[in-house]
Order: C-alpha cells, then structure tokens, then sequence
C-alpha cells in the first residue's frame, strides 16, 4: 500500500487539499484520493465540501477529470451517496480504485452498480495512475 506522497509522481501535484478525514492530490487532468483510517464517507459530511473545492479550481463538473481512490486505509463509503453527486449535476470521465484487500475489491464492485461503465477497479497505483494520464483509453477501458 503506497500514499502518493511515497511516489516520485507526488512532485508533478498541481495542489494538495487536506481534510480532517482525508487528502486529495490534484493533478493536471486527474485527482488521486486517500481517505484516513476508519472514516464512514458520506456526501453530506466529506465529500460534498471536496467536490465543490475541487469543481472551483478546476473550473468544470468534473467531466474532464478522473478520479482515483487509493484506498490504503480501511474506511468505508456510502455507495448510494453517488446518487448525490449526479443530482448535483457533478460528472467523472473515469472512477479508479485501488484496493489493496480482498474486503476493498468487494467493496467496488458495490460501487459499480452506481457508476457503470465508468468504474475501473486496480490492485496498484502505478496502473491506475496510468489509466488516468490516458484520456483517449478512459472510457473504452472504463468498467
């Protein structure tokens, strides 16, 4: 399990965003998420606040931009929350996790029924990181 601070991509970060309950790099046209240890993640108490943030510094809804949760730490989502983030016409080109625990990988599929054919499921960083740098492959190769 390998935090972006450990990479030597974590020099080429636009800006890092720090929250009490987690930390977001942000990159040209991507963003890598790690939440801290055994936080129950929701859109009402995290991830409304970092999606508005986010969304003001890029400029956009997030439809050029993809999304990538390192997840190195055991937290947990609340997947039907991404009903919110749609209703508040906010978008993904692409959704990467990186699960590092059979319980993780479990955990994505749960949050594939609410973002299909965006979601995109890695046991490493590297090729998630790959993934992303690559917008003419996101979407074809979105899950």
């Amino acid at each position: 399990m390998e935090s972006i601070k450990n990479t030597p991509l974590y020099q080429e970060a636009i800006q890092e965003l720090n929250y009490p309950y987690g930390n977001f790099y942000l990159f040209e046209n991507f963003v890598i998420g790690e939440i801290n240890k055994d936080v129950v993640f929701s859109w009402k108490d995290h991830a409304k606040a970092v999606v508005e943030e986010i969304s003001d510094l890029y400029d956009q809804n997030g439809e050029n931009l993809v999304y990538i949760s390192n997840r190195i730490h055991p937290y947990s989502v609340i997947p039907s929350d991404w009903l919110n983030f749609f209703k508040h016409s906010y978008s993904l080109k692409g959704y990467g996790i990186v699960s590092y625990t059979p319980k993780g990988i479990l955990n994505s599929l749960l949050e594939k029924l609410f973002l299909r054919g965006k979601l995109r499921s890695f046991n490493n960083l590297t090729e998630a990181i790959s993934w992303a740098k690559n917008p003419s492959k996101t979407k074809e190769n979105a899950a």
